[in-house]
C-alpha cells in the first residue's frame, strides 16, 4: 500500500514525462506550422510555458528527495515521437494538431487538479503552489484552443478549396 507520499512523486514523476511528451509533441508541431502565425505564436509561447513546468515539477521531485523517471520520460518521449510521425501523413494536420493539443491540455488539467489534492493532503504547499501555477497556465492553453479551434478551422477550410494554397499546415 503507497502511502500519500509516495503517490505524490509517482504523479509527479508522471508530470514530468507528461511535460517532456508536452514539449516535443508542441515543438514538432510548431517546427511543421507554415500558415497559421497566430496558432503558431501561441504554440511557441507554451513550448516556454512547458519547459518551465518541467524545471519546477524536478525541482518538487528533487525536493521530496527523489528524481524523475528515466523510462517514464523515455516512453514520453517515444509516443510524443508517433504522434508528430502521425500528423504528417494527414491532409488536415494542423486541425489535428489543434485538436490533440486541446486533448492533451484537459488531460494535464486533470492531472495537476490531482497533484494539488495530494499535495494538500501530504502538507507540501511548495508543490501545491507551482502545481496551481502550472494548472492556470494549462488552462489558459486549453481556453485559447478551444476559443480559436472554429476560426482555425475556416482558415483550413478556406484554404483546402483554393487552388495552389496549402492548407494542412
Amino acid at each position: 500500500m503507497a502511502t500519500v507520499h509516495e503517490n505524490l512523486l509517482d504523479w509527479l514523476r508522471d508530470a514530468h514525462a507528461m511535460e517532456q511528451q508536452a514539449e516535443s509533441m508542441l515543438t514538432s508541431m510548431s517546427d511543421r506550422i507554415e500558415n497559421y502565425p497566430q496558432l503558431k505564436v501561441r504554440i511557441d509561447q507554451h513550448i516556454e510555458e512547458t519547459r518551465w513546468q518541467k524545471t519546477q515539477i524536478e525541482s518538487c521531485i528533487n525536493r521530496l528527495g527523489s528524481s524523475p523517471s528515466a523510462f517514464k520520460d523515455m516512453a514520453a518521449r517515444i509516443v510524443a515521437f508517433g504522434q508528430g510521425l502521425g500528423g504528417v501523413a494527414m491532409s488536415d494536420e494542423v486541425v489535428k494538431g489543434a485538436m490533440g493539443s486541446y486533448i492533451f491540455e484537459n488531460m494535464e488539467i486533470a492531472s495537476y487538479r490531482i497533484i494539488i489534492a495530494a499535495a494538500e493532503m501530504a502538507g507540501d504547499a511548495e508543490t501545491k503552489r507551482i502545481a496551481q501555477e502550472i494548472l492556470m497556465q494549462e488552462q489558459a492553453m486549453a481556453d485559447w484552443l478551444l476559443n480559436h479551434l472554429p476560426e482555425l478551422t475556416t482558415q483550413f477550410l478556406s484554404r483546402s478549396e483554393t487552388p495552389d494554397v496549402a492548407a494542412k499546415r
